[in-house]
C-alpha cells in the first residue's frame, strides 16, 4: 500500500489510533510490535484501519448496466456457440459483499432472460433452479480483510445498506428478517468468499470478468502495472476488466482496449504475442 504526501495525515491519524489501542508510546515501538511474532494479529487490525471498505449494492450503476446489457450478453452468446456453459466472475476487493451479490443477481437475471430467448433442450428440475442447466455460475469474492469477508459470507444487510436495491430484487433475492435483509441461499450458493492479497502471484485464474474497483489507488504506479499484468493473465481470452470510475489503465498497459457504452467503461483483454 502506497501513501503519498497527500495521504500522510490519514496514515498518521490511523497509526495513532492503533498506538493508543495498543498502549504503545512511539511509532518505533509500534513498528517493533508489528514485526514481532506476536504482531501478526495487530498487523491485520492495522490493515483494517488503512483500507476504506466503502461499498454498496449497484454502486456506479452505469458500470453494472454495461456489464449486464453488453458484456454478459456477449459472453453468453460466445460461450453457447462454443458449447461452454460456465460463467466465472471475480470481485477483487469485495469488501462486505454487496458488489459480489449485485453481480450474482445480474447474472441470474441475465441468464433467465437469455434462456427465454435461447432455450436449450434441457428438462428443468423442480423447483426451478436459479441458474438453469447446463449453465454454471461462480462469483468469486476476495479481500485482504477477514472481517469484511465474514460480513459478506453472513450476507445480512440493514435498511440503509439496501437503499439502492429496488423492490423486485429484494423480493426475489432476499428474506426479510426483522429489520435486516438476508441473502437467499440460492443466490448465496453462487458466491464464494476467499482471502487474497493482490500482491501475490497466486491469484484466481480462468475468469471471464474481473472487477477491481477503487483498489489500485492504494498502490504506486509500478505496483499498478504489475497488478494489471496479473489480471491480464487471470482473464480468459477476450475477458473484461472493470476498474473504478475514476481509475484508468491509460499509461499502465497496452494489452486492453477500452469499451465505452452510455457512460459506462470497461477494458477488454487484447490477444498479444508474447
Amino acid at each position: 500500500m502506497h501513501f503519498d504526501e497527500r495521504r500522510t495525515h490519514f496514515l498518521q491519524d490511523r497509526l495513532l489510533r492503533r498506538l493508543k489501542e495498543c498502549r504503545v508510546d512511539s511509532f518505533y515501538g509500534y513498528y517493533r510490535l508489528l514485526i514481532s511474532q506476536e504482531g501478526k494479529g495487530e498487523l491485520a487490525k492495522l490493515l483494517e484501519n488503512l483500507t476504506v471498505n466503502e461499498t454498496s449494492f449497484f454502486r456506479h450503476k452505469v458500470q453494472f448496466d454495461l456489464f449486464q446489457k453488453f458484456v454478459l450478453e456477449e459472453l453468453l452468446k460466445q460461450k453457447q456457440a462454443r458449447g461452454e456453459y460456465s460463467v466465472r466472475v471475480w470481485s477483487a476487493g469485495c469488501s462486505t459483499g454487496q458488489e459480489a451479490y449485485t453481480l450474482a443477481m445480474l447474472i441470474a437475471d441475465g441468464l433467465a432472460y437469455y434462456h427465454l430467448r435461447n432455450s436449450l433442450p434441457v428438462e428443468l428440475p423442480l423447483p426451478k433452479p436459479l441458474v438453469a442447466p447446463p449453465w454454471r455460475v461462480e462469483v468469486l469474492a476476495s479481500d485482504i480483510s477477514y472481517s469484511v469477508l465474514r460480513a459478506g459470507q453472513e450476507g445480512s444487510y440493514g435498511e440503509s445498506q439496501m437503499a439502492s436495491v429496488d423492490y423486485s430484487f429484494r423480493l426475489r433475492y432476499f428474506d426479510k428478517m426483522g429489520d435486516r435483509y438476508a441473502v437467499k441461499k440460492t443466490l448465496k450458493d453462487l458466491v464464494h468468499f476467499d482471502f487474497h492479497n493482490l500482491k501475490t502471484e497466486y491469484l484466481p485464474q480462468r475468469n471471464d470478468v474481473i472487477l477491481c474497483r477503487n483498489v489500485m489507488m492504494y498502490f504506486d504506479e509500478a505496483e499498478q502495472k504489475r497488478l494489471v499484468e496479473k489480471f491480464y493473465r487471470c482473464l480468459n481470452r477476450g475477458g473484461y476488466l472493470f476498474v473504478g470510475h475514476a481509475e484508468s489503465l491509460l499509461g499502465l498497459t497496452d494489452k486492453f482496449q477500452m469499451i465505452h457504452r452510455n457512460s459506462g467503461t470497461a477494458y477488454q483483454r487484447i490477444e498479444v504475442r508474447e
